[in-house]
């Protein structure tokens, strides 16, 4: 695939090099747009769904959380400890993607 038919003398290792660096780290941009459109979701879901949208009818038909309504709990506190699992995940997810593509911190 590499193309040192081309290349100078000496610079072909390096340009395959790059070329091979280059599509690594497209894969790796790759991946983590798909680690952020599978977390997106569920952070939507958790934070504007339950909070706002389902509400009151979680309100109604969920168990209650303590004293508080299952609704207005999620709206004050599942959702916030929603995003703060979520940020776990992805630390998790992210750095077994740079292990994957054998990136280290600071490169991409």
């Amino acid at each position: 695939m590499s193309d040192s038919s081309h290349a100078t003398p000496g610079t072909g290792d390096t340009a395959s090099g790059d070329a091979r660096t280059l599509a690594r780290q497209r894969a790796h941009r790759r991946s983590s747009l798909k680690v952020i459109l599978c977390l997106l979701p569920i952070w939507f879901v958790v934070s504007y769904g339950c909070g706002i949208l389902f509400r009151d009818w979680l309100d109604a038909n969920a168990p209650k959380v303590g004293n508080a309504p299952f609704g207005f709990w999620m709206a004050q506190q599942g959702s916030i400890i929603c995003f703060v699992l979520l940020l776990v995940v992805y630390a998790v997810w992210m750095g077994k993607l740079d292990d994957r593509f054998n990136l280290e911190d600071g490169q991409e």
